[in-house]
């Protein structure tokens, strides 16, 4: 059982997620033993669990903390991020992800439908079990419906070469921002903070969240394959166009529009041209920018929180800090 290595300098906090990780795995009971391996070589494959640890830092917060409650939400939180990655793999029919063969490669896309099908149950049960009150599986059961929509809006809009900042932005606070916000408020608000300081954290999360995604992207203009786990501008080739492409497309349509229009046909050659002309006009760097806004918007707000003890508030600003530096 390996965590990634960022969590070593959290001692207590690595403990907890290590425990979740466990508890992860107790939970998957499937007789097909060979997607039950699969799903845990997934769980196990170096994410870094950052949802499940923003989690587990915002249960400090409350004066109910439970620490065992705490690490089955913190599991249940990381299955469905789980579950939504295995979905994600099968829309853009990915063959790797963190340097590993898919599900959907290893067993066809229904098999992977299934797994992921799964993990949404698994994540459910947990939350049933441990959740204190309705409200957390309502707001659960709704955060899972605009990660839907970000993920719906994203396919809508792909190869759409008049896609604007603000669609974008809309897609990722549904798809990605939506879970960090989920995190950071079950981890409040079930551990016995007021409803106001839970949608403190909710807020907080969804920048974090942001900033996060647009990192993402940039890794994606900035990182070889190796370094990322998958082929490098695979997204454009699906039509997925992130932020740098975007701001770039404002700047440089006349020479982009030829190569986009080529939509899954594009060579690997004029993949490069296009992540060539994104770096020439600087869109990595402005994108770099919002991401930064994003971050200090996420700082400000951690700032302004009461201090549980524990170096919490430390850590939530140590680890989020570490997004906008992130390499991988």
């Amino acid at each position: 059982m390996k965590l990634h290595p960022m969590w070593q300098a959290y001692p207590a906090l690595q403990n907890d997620l290590s425990e979740s990780l466990q508890l992860m795995e107790q939970s998957l009971k499937l007789k097909n033993k060979a997607v039950e391996q699969a799903i845990l070589a997934m769980i196990h494959s170096g994410g870094k669990m950052l949802r499940p640890a923003y989690q587990l830092l915002f249960s400090e917060f409350g004066e109910e903390k439970d620490s065992q409650k705490a690490v089955a939400l913190s599991a249940a939180i990381e299955m469905l991020h789980t579950a939504s990655l295995i979905h994600d793999d099968i829309v853009d029919q990915a063959d790797t992800r963190r340097s590993l063969p898919t599900i959907r490669a290893q067993f066809g896309n229904d098999v992977a439908v299934y797994a992921g099908d799964y993990l949404f149950v698994c994540c459910f049960k947990l939350m049933a079990d441990y959740a204190g009150s309705l409200k957390s599986l309502q707001i659960n059961s709704r955060s899972m419906e605009t990660i839907l929509a970000g993920e719906l809006g994203q396919m809508s809009k792909r190869y759409d070469l008049n896609m604007t900042i603000e669609d974008y932005l809309e897609n990722i606070s549904g798809k990605t921002a939506e879970l960090f916000a989920l995190s950071c408020f079950i981890g409040a608000y079930e551990s016995g903070t007021s409803l106001r300081l839970a949608n403190q954290a909710k807020t907080i999360g969804q920048s974090i969240g942001l900033a996060f995604q647009i990192m993402d992207d940039i890794l994606d203009y900035s990182q070889s394959e190796s370094a990322l786990g998958k082929p490098v501008l695979e997204d454009v080739k699906q039509g997925v166009y992130s932020l740098p492409l975007l701001l770039a497309l404002k700047k440089e349509r006349a020479v982009l529009t030829p190569l986009l229009e080529k939509k899954a046909e594009m060579t690997d050659q004029e993949a490069q041209q296009v992540y060539q002309i994104v770096h020439d006009s600087h869109s990595v760097e402005e994108a770099h920018q919002l991401a930064a806004r994003y971050t200090k918007k996420a700082l400000q707000g951690i700032k302004k929180l009461p201090d549980p003890g524990n170096n919490t508030k430390d850590y939530l600003y140590q680890i989020t800090s570490q997004i906008l530096a992130r390499t991988n």
